[in-house]
C-alpha cells in the first residue's frame, strides 16, 4: 500500500536512461536547446569541495604551473604571463630603451659597498677618507643627473610612439636603469645601443 508499485522505474533505472538518451541524441546542432533550469544544475558547483585533499593538490599544482610560465615570461619577454607590473606596450618600450643604454646607475651599488669597505679599513679620522667621501657623493650626483637626462628622454620617446604616457612608466624606467644589467627582470630582450623604434 505505502511501497513503490512494482513496475515504476526507480531513480538509478532514470538517470541510466537519461544518460543513453544524451548519448544516443549526441551534443550538436541536432539536440534540443537544454532548459535553463538543466544548464545551472549542470554548472553548479560545491562551495566546499568534497575530496579537500585533492582539490588542494590541485590547486598547488596550478598556482606553480603559474610560477613555472611566469618565470619563464621573465627570462623570454613572453607578455602574456608577465606580472601585472611588466605588462604593456609601454612598459616594454620603457625596459627596451633602458637596456639599450649605458646608465651610471648600474654601477652605484658597487660604488656604495665599495665605500663601506673601505671606509672599515681607513681609520674614520684620516684625509684620505673624506676624500673617498667626496669621490662617492660626486657619483652619486652623476647617477642622480644620468637618471634625470633618462627619464627626460623616456618620457619624450614614450609620447612621440604611444601619444600619452602611463601613470607610473617613467619611474619604472628609472628604477630599472638602477639595476645591474644581468640583474634586470625581465631579462634584456636588446642589446647595447639597440634602442626601439
Amino acid at each position: 500500500m505505502f511501497g513503490r508499485k512494482k513496475d515504476e522505474p526507480s531513480a538509478q533505472d532514470q538517470e541510466d536512461q537519461l544518460a543513453v538518451d544524451a548519448a544516443v541524441k549526441g551534443a550538436g546542432k541536432g539536440a534540443p536547446t537544454p532548459k535553463r533550469k538543466e544548464q545551472e544544475a549542470a554548472r553548479k558547483r560545491p562551495l566546499v569541495p568534497t575530496d579537500r585533499k585533492a582539490s588542494k593538490e590541485a590547486e598547488r599544482i596550478a598556482v606553480q604551473d603559474q610560477r613555472q610560465k611566469m618565470r619563464q615570461a621573465l627570462d623570454t619577454g613572453d607578455e602574456k604571463y608577465l606580472p601585472l607590473r611588466d605588462k604593456g606596450p609601454q612598459k616594454r618600450f620603457a625596459r627596451d630603451y633602458v637596456d639599450a643604454r649605458f646608465s651610471l646607475g648600474e654601477y652605484l651599488m658597487f660604488g656604495a659597498l665599495l665605500f663601506v669597505v673601505i671606509s672599515f679599513i681607513i681609520p674614520s679620522g684620516s684625509e684620505a677618507l673624506s676624500y673617498i667621501l667626496i669621490g662617492f657623493w660626486v657619483m652619486f650626483l652623476a647617477v642622480f643627473a644620468d637618471v634625470f637626462i633618462l627619464s627626460r628622454k623616456l618620457r619624450k620617446g614614450l609620447t612621440q610612439k604611444f601619444g600619452d604616457v602611463e601613470r607610473g612608466t617613467v619611474w619604472y624606467g628609472s628604477m630599472r636603469s638602477l639595476q645591474f644589467r644581468r640583474l634586470r627582470l625581465p631579462k634584456p630582450q636588446v642589446q647595447r645601443g639597440q634602442y626601439p623604434a
